[in-house]
């Protein structure tokens, strides 16, 4: 007789999981709210059939067997509808009758991922819950004020600037011999970094600008957004608000088209133009936007067919050098807005940082350098690339900031450091730290989605299913029945909400510093840590 569920090489039981679904019978009143909102359809409704042994008195009776049916929830084991642990099933259920439950133990389903002959990709951040920044401790303390009051007291500016800052002597022999200064923004040091409209959902975009407009007209914060790549909607480049946005431009160039025929009809100039070279979680690899999330508005933006992949190449296919892909992609983007905006490349972290670091020295029109570390979040990445590809951002900021210090030139470039900021959620902190060791400013991506709108995903492969289409949350999905869950307003709210709290607990390290006016740019001795190996490599203070 043939088994209902026969096995296979790839059957796994639900031990092998580790996310195992439990189910209470005795709660459960089979409404089907949580197999319908399951995103990766993990469970299904059931039909079960259950044996009791029925017994009557008296020694000589014999015991017989008794069948009922019942109906419940059945978790599935293929690989392919594995549980990832969003627990949207525990929201919906008005009994509280269903729960994921961690199994740490369980790792058969790393072996069994690779289905098709095609590598597993997955959204999210590396699964190391590991943090260098965590560790380093801020050890300066001014004692000619009150640490305690001072950062609430004090009416200081948290301010930086993003632009070419020449000397007065250069920037004056700059300005006689061709009537030109490079223009230099002044921003709030936390920059929501590069997260596309396709990446993200029209309502998470929306709440975000929405959350950056309110910050700059109502409270004075100077925040700016990044695109990302795939251009923006039509209004928004044709709008005021457009000042508070920082264009990207990537190797797929999409969206450009509709960005550069918008350009005559722009009311006010971006704030900057972000050139991308390289991903912090996947270096050397090109972006990636699946074709689940292709629909027509996103096609209709990026000028591409509805319901293909849009994988953008490794590198800009029309350059052949650092040194020409430097001089001619920012000599371009200068010449195409007057040169009144700055323009800046952004790359991995990695061991030829140094190299681009020291072509843009060089080159008058180089506006920063953006670097993003190893555990930077990405839409979609093999996971290969993204848990042993890469280079830590703090080691790598480190020596780009020491090379600009031999150079002469650390006031004049700034450094903007992404990848794993806020990881374990100590955002202030880590950013802090990062422009102590030589960051201008920092820029943050899923600590946004986590906090602005409530992302689900972990550093532990927690739901992490961004580049399918099928958030949870309807953060990363462009499916109308599932990013209606979002509210942008409520997502602006929450925005605003986590840049006031940071913009606290930042004042509450640098006040202390005895620096109230202007950010500790480089000022490392302010730093230390309790790893030897680790104070060596940044050459900051050892501490135990």
């Amino acid at each position: 007789m043939l088994s209902e569920r026969p096995i296979t090489p790839s059957t796994l039981s639900r031990k092998d999981l580790p996310w195992q679904v439990k189910w209470d019978i005795q709660t459960c009143t089979k409404c089907g709210r949580c197999t319908s909102v399951c995103p990766v359809n993990a469970i299904e409704l059931g039909v079960f059939r259950k044996r009791e042994i029925k017994t009557s008195m008296g020694l000589n009776a014999k015991p017989v067997n008794e069948f009922s049916t019942f109906y419940g929830i059945r978790q599935r084991t293929d690989p392919a509808y594995a549980c990832i642990g969003c627990a949207m099933c525990n929201m919906v259920c008005p009994n509280n009758a269903i729960e994921p439950v961690r199994q740490e133990h369980s790792t058969t389903l790393q072996f069994q991922n690779n289905r098709g002959g095609q590598s597993r990709t997955r959204g999210g951040r590396r699964n190391s819950g590991e943090s260098l920044l965590d560790q380093l401790k801020f050890i300066r303390i001014s004692m000619l004020t009150d640490p305690a009051l001072d950062a609430g007291r004090h009416e200081f500016d948290v301010r930086t600037l993003l632009g070419r800052v020449l000397s007065p002597e250069n920037e004056i022999k700059c300005f006689n011999e061709n009537g030109w200064k490079p223009p230099v923004r002044e921003i709030y040091p936390l920059v929501i970094g590069s997260m596309s409209f396709g990446a993200l959902s029209p309502n998470m975009w929306e709440g975000l600008q929405m959350g950056v407009a309110y910050l700059n007209e109502e409270l004075n914060m100077p925040v700016r957004m990044c695109t990302g790549e795939g251009g923006c909607p039509p209004r928004l480049l044709r709008s005021r608000f457009l000042k508070y946005v920082i264009l990207q431009i990537a190797s797929g160039y999409f969206g450009w088209d509709e960005i550069i025929h918008a350009i005559p009809e722009m009311k006010v100039d971006p704030c900057a133009i972000e050139i991308k070279y390289g991903q912090g979680a996947k270096p050397g690899d090109g972006g990636l936007l699946m074709w689940y999330k292709v629909n027509k508005l996103i096609a209709a933006i990026r000028g591409v067919p509805q319901g293909v992949s849009l994988p953008s190449p490794p590198t800009h296919q029309t350059k052949y050098s650092i040194e020409e892909a430097v001089a001619k992609m920012i000599q371009s983007m200068s010449m195409a807005w007057g040169f009144r905006v700055p323009v800046y490349p952004k790359i991995s972290a990695s061991s030829t940082s140094l190299a681009v670091l020291n072509n843009l020295v060089r080159n008058p029109y180089a506006a920063g350098l953006a670097i993003d570390g190893e555990d930077g979040g990405t839409g979609a990445a093999y996971n290969v690339s993204m848990n042993h590809m890469g280079h830590p951002i703090a080691s790598n900021l480190r020596d780009c900031y020491k090379a600009l210090c031999v150079s002469g030139a650390q006031n004049e470039i700034p450094l903007i450091a992404g990848g794993g900021i806020g990881k374990n959620g100590n955002l202030a902190a880590n950013a802090a730290a990062l422009i102590m060791l030589g960051a201008s400013m920092v820029q943050v991506g899923k600590y946004v989605m986590q906090a602005g709108a409530g992302c689900l995903g972990s550093e532990k492969d927690r739901c992490n299913v961004c580049n399918i289409g099928v958030c949870p949350k309807g953060i990363t999905s462009q499916d109308p029945r599932i990013y209606r869950r979002l509210d942008p307003e409520k997502v602006a709210e929450r925005v605003v909400d986590f840049y006031l709290s940071f913009d606290t607990e930042l004042r509450k390290v640098i006040a202390p510093l005895g620096r109230s006016t202007s950010l500790p740019i480089g000022m490392s001795d302010a730093l230390g840590v309790s790893d030897k190996h680790v104070a060596d490599r940044l050459d900051i203070k050892y501490v135990i």
